[in-house]
């Protein structure tokens, strides 16, 4: 599925197509896959009428392939889901190399009120809350124009689909499901049998940099770059007003004991202290004991971090020290590189290791 940083942009495309009214476009989902692919159903990409995308989707030739569907689709007004297997789309199928199949559902967007439900996933990403969306896509294996329910533990957000025996059915599948990726299931109707895909989205990953070292001053364009929302924290306002910080970055000026107050911090967050100073670094890594982060970690040696550990203040603490992955790293951009890559692989559940097998094998 797309991140929620490609999210905010198809957001922000999206909402250049409302301001204007003579725009048409479509949008391309990926529904199901099977095997290996270059994405996960819930990806999303917009093709514009004059053929440009927002969000590519591989840049390879199933791309290009969607696309020209994409403006067929424009044309006529009539969603589609495209397949690529064996039965159907299979010169796309051998030149993606990956043996993978895909199903693509592509739907106009000719009106206004076509992009609806937009609003709520801006409200709900600005808000850093978890949304749960249901989109109704294809009726008896024919795609439909998609409606959409949005929600958030009960409450209810955004409603197209109209239906409550449907919508029951849907919720009790939701509720079933123990799975937070993107995946689509068939269910029974009225007017037969239906496919809704299930979304769970989540706000943006927030970064919060502790200390203006040169590792810190380099992780904070690689984090903006991922799309994190990211916060320099600092004792010293002076430090904080450093003319090579980049462009628009958010900063807050707080000791260890006014951390919790200043910075907001949610499931969603992950927070590295690095100030080169062992006495503050300990007690800002204390201010957040109870912190609801995804990931804390802290920058140093490995003797430093030793005495680090000694310290009675982090007794029980859970840190990722020293911070980042072992990649053999010296320079603060080495030194950021690894400290960003541990932290997805902890967002994403992985330990980190190659991609390859141990034989080197391709798999």
């Amino acid at each position: 599925m797309n991140s929620a940083h490609e999210l905010s942009i198809l957001i922000a495309a999206l909402r250049d197509l409302h301001r204007n009214g003579t725009s048409k476009a479509a949008l391309a989902t990926l529904t199901r896959t099977r095997g290996s692919t270059f994405r996960r159903p819930g990806t999303r990409m917009l093709v514009l009428g004059d053929g440009q995308v927002v969000c590519e989707l591989s840049g390879g030739c199933p791309q290009r392939d969607i696309v020209a569907h994409a403006l067929e689709i424009i044309d006529s007004g009539e969603p589609k889901l495209v397949r690529y297997n064996a039965e159907s789309g299979l010169d796309v199928l051998i030149e993606m190399g990956c043996g993978g199949e895909l199903e693509v559902l592509i739907e106009p967007l000719l009106a206004v009120h076509d992009t609806d439900f937009i609003d709520t996933l801006a409200r709900c990403l600005d808000e850093r809350r978890i949304i749960h969306m249901a989109t109704l896509f294809a009726q008896n294996d024919r795609a439909v124009m998609p409606r959409r329910r949005a929600w958030n533990g009960h409450e209810v957000l955004y409603d197209a689909i109209g239906d409550a025996s449907l919508t029951q059915a849907i919720m009790a599948q939701a509720s079933a499901s123990t799975s937070h990726r993107a995946h689509a299931f068939s269910l029974p109707s009225i007017h037969g049998s239906v496919d809704v895909l299930l979304e769970v989205i989540a706000p943006p990953h927030a970064l919060v940099v502790i200390g203006s070292s040169a590792a810190a001053r380099a992780l904070l364009p690689l984090a903006s770059a991922l799309g994190w929302r990211t916060t320099l924290v600092d004792s010293d306002p002076a430090r904080l007003r450093a003319a090579d910080l980049p462009t628009g970055l958010h900063t807050a000026c707080a000791t260890p004991q006014q951390l919790m107050d200043t910075v907001a911090l949610d499931t969603h967050s992950s927070v590295v202290v690095m100030t080169h100073n062992l006495e503050q670094d300990i007690a800002y890594l204390s201010a957040l004991r109870h912190a609801p982060v995804t990931y804390l970690g802290a920058l140093g040696s490995r003797e430093r971090v030793a005495r680090m550990r000694g310290s009675s203040a982090l007794e029980g603490m859970h840190v990722h020290a020293p911070a980042g992955l072992d990649i053999g790293s010296e320079t603060p951009e080495e030194i950021a590189l690894a400290i960003a890559a541990e932290i997805m692989a902890v967002v994403n559940h992985r330990n980190g290791g190659h991609l390859r097998d141990n034989d080197g094998a391709i798999h």
